[in-house]
């Protein structure tokens, strides 16, 4: 594997700004979810995903209640302490305390993310405090070089 900078990753990211949001997808400009993104950013810059995401209804966290995205994200990346997070790094969200984490994002810096959700294209936005609060992990992508 070769290195990646972290530049690459936040290039990569900001591509699919502008594409639709579109349940269970990843093509650049015409539909992806949050999951999505993540993948086509993978798919970039490492090759071919390691995986297969199985079919998800919209409400897979409160239905299952299985921590099914955090488990995945520790199969695939280097977690790191949140805290910590760079450019680049997947950014795991929790929406309510008692739910699975259910929401990706890429850090662009320390205080933006680039990510899809529901009813918007994917943008860039701000780390709020509110965005921060709900911050449950961080990942760094295989072969990214500090």
């Amino acid at each position: 594997m070769s290195a990646i900078e972290r530049a690459t990753i936040v290039a990569a990211a900001r591509k699919w700004i502008g594409t639709p949001y579109r349940h269970q997808a990843s093509l650049l400009h015409v539909g992806c979810d949050c999951l999505g993104l993540v993948r086509g950013v993978w798919r970039e810059i490492l090759g071919e995903e390691p995986e297969a995401p199985p079919p998800y209804a919209s409400d897979w966290a409160e239905a299952s209640g299985a921590e099914s995205l955090q488990r995945a994200a520790e199969r695939h990346f280097r977690r790191i302490d949140a805290a910590d997070f760079c450019a680049g790094d997947v950014l795991l969200f929790r929406f309510l305390d008692h739910l699975p984490a259910k929401h990706l994002g890429i850090a662009t810096d320390a205080d933006h993310l680039v990510h899809a959700h529901d009813g918007a294209c994917v943008a860039e936005a701000p780390l709020t405090p509110q965005w921060r609060k709900r911050i449950v992990a961080a990942y760094t992508f295989p072969g990214v070089i500090d």
